[in-house]
């Protein structure tokens, strides 16, 4: 199974027809997915599954739904095991951007950490996942594939904001920290932390 986002509403792509009551069923193969897109975004739907009996065909017909856009980032730790996040557009979220031509993934993953936030040092120690959400520019919808890795560093430098792309903040955010900002993230960001991270007591909830 699965997940693509559109704003923080997941459409399902799996191998079954009916999963559950509340979704509307359609084949990959033949579905209008911009239309799908846009009855979510009119508020229309909220419950899609997208089937293929075949597990390996699902990505092969979602990527052909829409141009791809291809980009790494990290969820980057460092010794006092906090993570790096990025506030812009008044959420929280992780430092992650295009890949150029030529560029491996983790070589794209670590320069956009750096361009994003200052980081130096970067060491990747494991290959996440890869997170899939639709965007709009000028007019026209794309599919995001964001390849996304484990990082560790040492760095106690400065961190800046790369402000041209619109990064307000860069933070260090320790357990608890994290926890709240994620109240206040994107739904495809949320796949990447353990459940622990995911659970706050109900006065820390930031609403």
């Amino acid at each position: 199974m699965y997940k693509v986002f559109v704003n923080d509403i997941p459409i399902i792509l799996s191998t079954k027809k009916n999963i559950g009551e509340n979704y509307s069923s359609f084949p990959i193969k033949s579905v209008n997915f911009e239309e799908i897109i846009e009855k979510i975004n009119n508020g229309e739907s909220q419950y899609v599954n997208l089937y293929h009996e075949k597990e390996k065909k699902l990505l092969k017909h979602l990527l052909k739904k829409l141009p791809v856009v291809t980009a790494a980032g990290g969820m980057v730790f460092n010794d006092n095991r906090e993570i790096l996040f990025i506030y812009r557009n008044k959420r929280w979220d992780l430092p992650k951007g295009k890949m150029e031509k030529g560029e491996t993934m983790e070589e794209s993953a670590i320069r956009e950490v750096m361009e994003e936030t200052g980081v130096q040092d970067l060491e990747i120690i494991r290959f996440l996942r890869k997170t899939y959400h639709v965007f709009k520019r000028k007019d026209n919808y794309k599919l995001k594939v964001t390849n996304w890795f484990e990082m560790h560093t040492s760095y106690t430098g400065d961190l800046i904001p790369e402000k041209a792309e619109g990064i307000k903040k860069v933070k260090w955010k320790n357990f608890a920290k994290t926890q709240k900002a994620l109240t206040k993230s994107y739904a495809n960001i949320k796949l990447l932390f353990p459940n622990e991270y995911l659970t706050t007591h109900p006065k820390d909830r930031v609403v």
